[in-house]
């Protein structure tokens, strides 16, 4: 974490690249929602979506609440 605050505050790059971080987070999402469906899913990481699994991607987001939005 204080590489992470260290890096904010001075605007360089942290120890472990973002995209490192960000895809290692998205396993475990994914592992999550599979666990959830009880079911294998099949992933697109260049899309980051779910091919032709409605169900699935609605998993990938939550409602915001107001007065945030997208």
């Amino acid at each position: 974490m204080r590489n992470f605050l260290d890096a904010v505050k001075s605007r360089r790059d942290p120890v472990a690249p973002v995209e490192v971080g960000h895809r290692s987070a998205t396993v475990c999402h994914l592992g999550n929602i599979a666990m959830l469906l009880k079911r294998k899913l099949r992933w697109d990481p260049t899309r980051e979506q779910f091919p032709d699994d409605a169900e699935a991607n609605r998993m990938l987001t939550r409602p915001m609440r107001a007065p945030w939005h997208l």
